[in-house]
C-alpha cells in the first residue's frame, strides 16, 4: 500500500478558499496513491481560535465538495484531514472527512480529546463521543486526530475496533516536537499497528508548527519523516506486517482488563 501524507503550510495571508483550492490540487497529484492524509484544521490553523466560528462549515459544506471531487479525480482513499464543523443543532466540532475512491463519504469523526485545558479548543468545540474505524482493501483505519495521540486508552478502542493502520492527522506545536515523535512510536509499538502521523508546516496564529509528520510500522521504527517545511511524504508498506507482528510477538493476547483500582494501604 503506498500513503501520501501531505504536510501543508498554513499561511496567514492565504485565503482559505485559496488554501482548499491549492491542496485540492495537491490532492490530485497523489494519483499513484491508496491513501491520502492531510493534516488537522488546515483550513484555518489549529490554533486560530478566532478563526473557528467564522470559518465553521456544515459537514457537506465547501471543504467537503472540494475534497469530495479531489478523492475521485485521483481515484484515491482521503483522509482529509478536520474541519471546524458547524452542527446546525449544537455546537462547533473538530471533525475529521475520509472519502473514498468515488468521492463519497466513508467516516466522519469528531475529536474526542480538545486541547486548551479549558482554553482555546478546549472551550470552542463539543466533544466527540465516538471512535471511528475505516475499512479499505488490505487494511483497517483507526481514526484519530492532534491531542487523541496522548490518550492510550482511545487506541486500545479502535485496536479492538479491528484498527491495523491508525491515521493522526494534527496541528502540533514545534514546541512539543519530541512528544510527537515519541508518542507516535508508542502507539505502534503498544498498538502493533502502523501509525501514520500528519503534521502541518507553517505558523497557526504566531504558533510555530512542528511539521516531521512521521510513518511507524509495528514494531516502532520509524519508516519515513517529514522535515519542517511544506511537503508530501510518500511511503509504502505492507499492511500484512501487523497480522505478523501480532503472531510472531502476541502481546496484546495478554491485557489484563477490568483491573480493580488500587486499595490504600496504612493509615
Amino acid at each position: 500500500m503506498r500513503a501520501s501524507l501531505i504536510q501543508i503550510a498554513v499561511d496567514e495571508g492565504e485565503s482559505v478558499a485559496s488554501r482548499r483550492t491549492r491542496v485540492a490540487s495537491l490532492v490530485r497529484e497523489q494519483a499513484g496513491s491508496d491513501l491520502v492524509v492531510l493534516p488537522e484544521l488546515w483550513t484555518t490553523g489549529a490554533f486560530a481560535y478566532e478563526e473557528f466560528g467564522p470559518q465553521a462549515e456544515p459537514l457537506d459544506g465547501p471543504t467537503y465538495e472540494v475534497m469530495a471531487a479531489a478523492a475521485r479525480d485521483a481515484g484515491v482513499w482521503l483522509h482529509a484531514g478536520s474541519i471546524p464543523e458547524r452542527d446546525p443543532d449544537g455546537p462547533l466540532y473538530n471533525t475529521a472527512l475520509v472519502f473514498s475512491p468515488t468521492g463519497d463519504l466513508a467516516a466522519a469523526y469528531r475529536k474526542i480529546h480538545r486541547f486548551g485545558f479549558d482554553k482555546g479548543e478546549a472551550v470552542l468545540m463539543g466533544a466527540g463521543r465516538e471512535p471511528v474505524t475505516v475499512r479499505l482493501p488490505g487494511t483497517t483505519l483507526g481514526v484519530a486526530t492532534c491531542y487523541d495521540l496522548r490518550f492510550p486508552e482511545l487506541f486500545r478502542r479502535l485496536v479492538d475496533a479491528g484498527a491495523e493502520t491508525l491515521v493522526i492527522p494534527a496541528g502540533w506545536p514545534e514546541r512539543r516536537r519530541a512528544h510527537w515523535t515519541l508518542l507516535a512510536r508508542a502507539r505502534a509499538v503498544e498498538n502493533q499497528a502502523f501509525v501514520l502521523a500528519c503534521g502541518t508546516a507553517g505558523s497557526h496564529a504566531g504558533v510555530p508548527q512542528a511539521g516531521h509528520s512521521i510513518v511507524v510500522d509495528p514494531w516502532g521504527e520509524v519508516l519515513a519523516e517529514a522535515g519542517a517545511g511544506e511537503e508530501v511524504l510518500t511511503v509504502d508498506f505492507d499492511p500484512a506486517k501487523v497480522a505478523a507482528t501480532r503472531e510472531q510477538f502476541p502481546a496484546l493476547k495478554d491485557r489484563v482488563l477490568g483491573l480493580e483500582p488500587p486499595r490504600p494501604h496504612g493509615r
